[in-house]
Formats: C-alpha cells, structure tokens, sequence
C-alpha cells in the first residue's frame, strides 16, 4: 500500500504535487491502517495533460482492438479477484462473503457486460437518406466516484471510457483508496496505454472541482450525494462539458396483501440491509398495505432482529460496520429523529449492538407506524434503518411512492400481474423490482428526479462517453 502516497499519472506511479495526506482506517476497529496522498489542481493539471495527450492516439484504436484490451483486463481482475475483496473488506467494512459475491464481483460482472455492449455497438450508420452517422468518443473524462460500493462505480466509468476510446482521469473516495489502487495496477498490468486511465486522489472541494471546471476535461462523470453532484454541476457548467450523475435515493417498497407475506417482507428487509444500509437504492421506505400492516410489521421486526452484525473478516451473511466516524454519527442523529418525531421503534435503535465496542457498528434498525412527512421517511439515511408506513389503496402507495425528491429506484411485492404491469408504469423511478427481481450486469442504472442522470452499464452505459457526428455528401 505504499503506492497510496503516490499518483497514477501517464503510466507511472508519481510523487504528488501536494504535500497532504490523510489515514485510512479499519471501520471494523476505528485503526489507521494506511496514509493516503490527497492532490490538488496542480496534481489535476498535470494528470489530464496526459489524458488529453493519449486521447490522440487512443481514439482512433479499433473496436477490436479495445476488445482485445477489455478482455485482458478480465483476466487480470480474474487472477486479482481476491485482492480486490480483501481490500473492500479492509477499508469500507464489507464483510468478506459479501465483498466476494457483490463488491469484487462487480469487476467481471460489469467488464462482460461492457465487452457485449461493445461487440454491438455500430460506431457507423448509413441513413437512407444517403448520409452518415458516426459514433466518436466524447474525449478526456472525469470520474469521480463514492466509497460505498468502490470497485463497481469505478468500472462502471472506467471501462466504457476504454470501451469507447475516451482517455480519462479517476478521483476515487479519498476514503477507499486501496481497492482503486489495485484496480490502477489492474489496467497496468493488462497493457492499458499510458495516459489512456490517470488516478489522483483527493477531495471533493480540491481534486473533484478542479476536474470539473477543467477547460481540457470534455465530460464529468459523478456518483455520489446530490449535493456534491450539484456542485459538479455548477463547477462544470462554465466550460459547457456534458456532466452525468448518478445520485441518492428513497426508493420505496409497495407490499400488498397478495404476496407471500412472510418470504417478501423478510428478503426486503435484508436488501435495506444489505451492505449495512449503504446502496444509494436501498428500498428504505417499507409501504404496506393496511389488511396485512400488522402481520407485515411483526415479519419486519424479526428479521431484523435476526440481521446479524459481525466483524468483516468472518465469513457469513451478516452485514459490518459502517464506513467511518461521521457516517456513524450521522445514523445515530437520524435513529434520534425518527424516535422525536414519534415513529414506533419496533428493532434496534441507538448505539451499537451488544459486544460491540469499537468500531461503526451500528443495529439494524425499524421503524413503523410513519407518515412521509417524517425525515425518516424523506431524508437518505444511508444506513440499516427501515421506516414502515401504512397504506389504504394502491393509488394511495403511488402517491406516497412518488412523494420524494429522488426517482432511484422502488420496489413491489405483490401477485397480481395486472397491478404489476401498472406499477411498473406508474412507480417514477429509473428501475422497478417486482419480488425480488434483481439488477442484471449489461443493463443501464440511474435514476430520475434528483437521483441524477445518465445510466451506466451495458449498452446505454457507453452512450454518455460518446458524441455523435453527421457526415454529408460523403463521397
């Protein structure tokens, strides 16, 4: 991890500009395990001059050739596969079942993806009208990308870039820096051009907003809080470059009476869950209809008692930590503002569980008996707490669906195609999930509202990265 102090820049690893730096801690045990460099914009200047000096030769490879180099790519992640789980496990607390299965999994899942995108892609198109379409990478790109979900968010911006012919500069979590690390030794080792794939860390204010105002950067790809994905926005919005987002979130989950009760309420109290309630489309609003409220809540309140909690490094289908000390506090606050406004805490609550004492751990929390006035029910937690909230109809659970600022995701228990065919076109966000139907590598994902814009994954994933261009009278 002594490359931590170092940039990736032009295909070597490189002294910082900056002099500054920050710990990396263990969440399972609040230790310093490393010491991360965090640039600045004389390190940014120096990373898209080499981005913007490898897109010359880069963008004109062909599709075979980025084909040959993605799948590379996949053998060493393959070959690398263990490292990249280990480190997920060591800097953000996901335990090691679950680093493997969804965290470094991401890494194949996504890459083979890109590869079916990419076969299919028509980089020429012939009208009949006589003229010519073609499809051109956009340029030098901005990634930045969040500590949750690390490996995945980075390949899903990465690899269309190299899919595409962009050239790019990656400002990962100053957080969870070891596992981009590996990744940059990743394309390295698999022969990624030097220059075509730059990484400096940093922070937001410093290294994500001297990216996005970069006059030489032509796109901004973000995923993170809507309210640094505003800010990306705006620092990008004087040079005019294209800025996609891919935000928060308060999917909800409609459960009606004709479900299997029992199997559905407890498998979408273990998605809430799911990396320790830290997925910006985790279902976090649990709308149930009023015949089956009470038998509904006592499900939910089980399962959650029966969520376990255990360190990262154990294998199992518990969740862990969360990330750090501020996000701790933060669940902490918003489990106290559930319980001053008056929601019936039916699991958890606050403090850690028992045999914790050190660490972010946190108790996987219900609430029940809510309205969608509450914060509760409308700020994102991201955290393992669920709020319960009753409904009459199912015109009343749209409205409650629909009632959020963000359009992620949302979610629907129920056996009646009918209302599913409905629901499906109703329900204002970028994906649906009826029982339990789950995200699929090479499909697109974003979302609507604040929940930014953009997809990433598959086909559309490699739409953002490219522009379009009209040939007339070609002869």
């Amino acid at each position: 991890m002594d490359k931590l102090l170092k940039f990736y820049i032009d295909g070597e690893w490189v002294a910082p500009h900056s002099a500054e730096a920050m710990p990396v801690l263990n969440p399972a045990n609040a230790q310093q395990v490393a010491e991360v460099a965090l640039g600045n914009e004389a390190d940014v200047d120096r990373a898209v001059a080499a981005a913007k000096s490898a897109f010359d030769s880069f963008s004109l490879t062909t599709k075979s050739e980025r084909l040959d180099l993605l799948r590379r790519i996949r053998e060493v992640s393959e070959r690398r596969f263990e490292e990249l789980a280990q480190a997920m496990r060591l800097e953000m607390g996901a335990p090691i079942t679950m680093a493997r299965e969804a965290q470094a999994d991401a890494a194949i899942g996504h890459l083979d993806g890109f590869i079916s995108a990419l076969q299919k892609l028509e980089e020429r198109e012939d009208f009949d009208n006589g003229e010519v379409l073609l499809r051109e990478p956009i340029g030098v790109c901005g990634l930045i990308t969040p500590w949750n979900w690390p490996i995945n968010q980075v390949v899903l911006k990465v690899l269309p870039v190299i899919a595409t012919g962009c050239t790019c500069v990656l400002k990962p979590s100053e957080h969870t820096p070891v596992s981009a690390m590996l990744y940059a030794e990743i394309l390295e080792e698999a022969g990624v051009p030097a220059g075509v794939f730059n990484l400096v860390n940093g922070v937001g204010p410093v290294v994500g907003s001297a990216l996005s105002k970069h006059p030489d950067v032509q796109m901004m790809s973000f995923t993170g809080s809507t309210r640094a994905g505003t800010a990306v926005t705006r620092d990008a919005s004087d040079t005019i470059k294209r800025v996609t987002l891919e935000l928060g979130g308060k999917s909800p989950n409609l459960v009606f009476a004709d479900c299997d009760l029992e199997e559905r309420v407890t498998q979408s109290v273990a998605e809430c869950m799911f990396n320790t309630g830290q997925s910006c489309d985790a279902p976090t609003r649990l709308l149930v209809e009023k015949s089956c409220y009470d038998e509904a809540v006592e499900i939910a309140r089980r399962a959650a008692l029966a969520t376990g909690v255990d360190d990262p490094e154990k294998e199992g289908d518990h969740i862990g930590p969360l990330f750090d000390q501020i996000q701790f506090d933060r669940v902490q606050t918003m489990i106290q503002v559930g319980i001053e406004e008056g929601a019936n805490l039916i699991a958890g609550g606050l403090g850690r569980p028992e045999g914790f004492d050190s660490g972010w751990y946190v108790r996987p929390t219900i609430f029940a008996d809510a309205n969608n006035t509450m914060r509760i029910a409308r700020e994102e937690i991201f955290g393992p707490v669920l709020t319960i909230i009753p409904f009459e109809t199912e015109a009343e659970a749209i409205e409650i669906a629909n009632d959020t600022p963000y359009g992620l995701a949302a979610y629907v228990q129920t056996g009646d195609a009918d209302r599913a065919a409905r629901l499906s076109r109703a329900l204002r966000a970028g994906a649906v999930h009826f029982n339990g139907g789950a995200y699929e590598y090479g499909s697109p994902f974003g979302g609507y509202k604040a929940s930014g814009n953009g997809r990433e994954g598959g086909e559309m994933g490699l739409e953002d990265f490219l522009e379009t261009k009209m040939v007339h009278g070609l002869p």
